[in-house]
């Protein structure tokens, strides 16, 4: 069955994230995010949607600060069971969400969906298909129809599998970024 299939990927990626220190998870993340940098993607977008990492993800919390006097940011901020798209313009502007305890944009609506030139989009797994194995509630495979944008997916090494468990409601990315 698919959906017990999907709980096994995630347990198993859930135990390689806990045996990483949280040095190791920001050493590794700023080798990523470098690779993003000197993506020729990256560097030709305006507009990127992307993602204030959770305590086990891809560290973009000095990233986004970064670039965000460059390239206009846009982060998710969850609304019931679908997410809404804010314009990022400062730490200052981010509050805790109504969810999993995130910082989230407390600023203007963006709902300009073509503007986007670029989505950074987070996952639990991710294959050499673009097949993406998200955290089960499926926010970003009712957001991600409704952007035109290219999809770059950033992972560590031990989030690509050869194959992940998928159907037509998971949303592919583009591109697969990893160590």
């Amino acid at each position: 069955m698919l959906a017990e299939a999907k709980k096994i990927v995630r347990k198993e990626i859930k135990h390689y994230k806990s045996l990483m220190s949280n040095q190791e998870r920001i050493t590794r993340s700023d080798f990523l995010l470098r690779k993003l940098e000197n993506n020729i993607r990256f560097i030709n977008s305006k507009t990127i949607l992307f993602y204030w990492s959770m305590d086990d993800e891809i560290h973009t919390h000095d990233f986004i600060q970064k670039w965000s006097d460059k390239k206009r940011i846009i982060l998710p901020k969850v609304n019931g069971d679908t997410l809404d798209l804010k314009v990022f313009t400062n730490i200052n502007s981010l509050k805790e969400g109504e969810r999993y305890g995130i910082l989230e944009p407390d600023g203007e609506d963006f709902n300009d969906y073509d503007r986007i030139d670029l989505a950074i989009v987070p996952g639990v797994a991710f294959d050499s298909k673009g097949n993406r194995l998200g955290r089960g509630k499926a926010y970003y495979d009712k957001l991600l129809p409704k952007i035109n944008a290219y999809k770059i997916a950033l992972c560590f090494s031990f989030q690509l599998k050869e194959e992940i468990p998928a159907d037509e409601n998971d949303i592919k990315v583009n591109e697969v970024i990893s160590e």
